[in-house]
């Protein structure tokens, strides 16, 4: 019988209240600047590969990690695109300020909608410089493209809320053009450099596809075309689903209560052919990323909330699944064809929703067997979940990484963990 730890109070003490005492110390390591990676390896599948499997740790090379995957595995890739998110606009002044898409606002929430707008939109942001842009102020910038000279005006929507207007003066061009033609790469803060022009193809995986994260799944970053096609070769599958990566995955926790910590909202889409996929195999789950789990476990609690008829969107909130009234927890089959059958109700040929799903331990993983995965950052909501996933175990791989010289976070070198 597959209890739920946080509703059988006999068999332990209740896990959001074990997760409130979490001292954040205990998730801690140092950190030099000196080993973080500040660019990537010239190829992408020759970083270091830290193997994690039963306790013990082998130390290998990324374009070998097919030696060490579970047999018949499916790996489960995030193809979101990074956008160049970061737009800079020069007030006449001469004050340069910088604005950071977040999340569209209108005439559209849904990101893949976002990108598609014509003329206008509001997006939130984060803005650079703001006590030099005023309420009321207008920017400007000019283009010369094929289809002739564009003008690109900002303004604030609702100053307050850092609400952002822009408008162009060209009904056949997309946001996503004119973000294109705006924007520069943006790199995660602690990478403490400016983007450069080999930054836009490398800070991106060679699958992505649907445009909107402001941060790249870097997990992937490793992966080649060969290296997928020789995996399926020798019998593994790939599976593809999209979690627009949020700059909130950046954000430290400050709270001394965990659980205070407000975790950042992302949005999901997966294909019916994805959820028909999940609803049948039996086959090891390893997910590309964290992003990846996120989305695959959060889907997995939209199925066990339908089947509990406790919500019907697919909004998966910071705590939910510690909250859920469930004794004997579903399958990972039984809920996903939940999940389908919702689907096929509502003529749905993809589903859309947001998460703010938070892993830490004690969590028990209902959809993944392993993760691929690089070094996180102390003390942050992404440690929280590796240790999760292999508990304390989690020490024992940092000291390794730190005295093997791995290099760390989003341009560095891979782990497999395999609980």
């Amino acid at each position: 019988m597959n209890l739920s730890l946080w509703q059988i109070d006999y068999f332990m003490p209740n896990l959001l209240e074990k997760a409130a005492k979490i001292n954040l110390q205990d998730y801690k390591y140092t950190l030099e600047d000196d080993r973080i990676a500040k660019y990537p390896l010239a190829q992408r599948d020759h970083s270091k590969l830290l193997v994690h499997k039963n306790g013990h740790i082998k130390h290998d090379q990324f374009f070998n990690i097919r030696q060490h995957l579970p047999e018949k595995s499916t790996l489960f890739f995030n193809n979101t695109k990074v956008i160049p998110a970061r737009i800079h606009f020069k007030k006449q002044t001469g004050a340069s300020i910088e604005i950071f898409l977040l999340s569209p606002v209108s005439p559209t929430t849904e990101i893949a909608e976002a990108m598609l707008v014509k003329n206008k939109c509001t997006w939130h942001c984060m803005v650079g410089n703001r006590k030099r842009w005023k309420a009321g102020d207008l920017l400007e910038r000019f283009f010369e493209t094929s289809n002739g000279k564009i003008k690109v005006t900002a303004s604030y929507s609702v100053y307050e809320n850092n609400h952002i207007r822009f408008e162009w003066d060209n009904n056949s061009i997309p946001f996503v053009e004119i973000v294109e033609l705006m924007g520069t790469t943006p790199l995660p803060p602690y990478l403490n450099r400016d983007a450069t022009d080999e930054d836009k193809p490398r800070y991106q995986t060679v699958y992505s596809k649907n445009e909107g994260a402001v941060a790249a799944p870097t997990a992937g970053l490793h992966f080649t075309d060969s290296l997928i096609q020789n995996l399926k070769k020798e019998g593994f599958s790939d599976m593809y689903l999209t979690l627009h990566v949020g700059a909130g995955t950046f954000q430290p926790i400050k709270s001394e209560n965990v659980l205070e910590h407000p975790m950042h909202c992302e949005q999901i889409q997966i294909d019916k052919s994805t959820i028909e996929y999940l609803a049948e195999t039996q086959n090891p789950i390893i997910a590309v990323g964290t992003t990846s789990v996120r989305s695959l476990e959060s889907a997995y609690w939209f199925g066990v909330s339908l089947i509990n008829n406790t919500g019907k969107e697919f909004r998966i909130s910071k705590l939910l699944p510690y909250e859920i009234d469930f004794q004997d927890l579903p399958t990972r089959s039984s809920s996903f064809q939940a999940v389908l059958n919702y689907m096929n109700n509502n003529s749905l040929d993809t589903l859309f929703g947001d998460t703010e799903i938070f892993i830490f331990p004690g969590y028990e993983f209902q959809v993944i067997s392993g993760l691929i995965t690089n070094f996180h950052q102390p003390e942050s909501t992404l440690m929280l979940l590796i240790a999760a996933l292999v508990g304390d175990g989690w020490k024992k791989i940092y000291e390794e990484a730190l005295s093997k010289g791995y290099r760390f976070l989003s341009f560095g070198d891979s782990s497999l963990l395999i609980p």
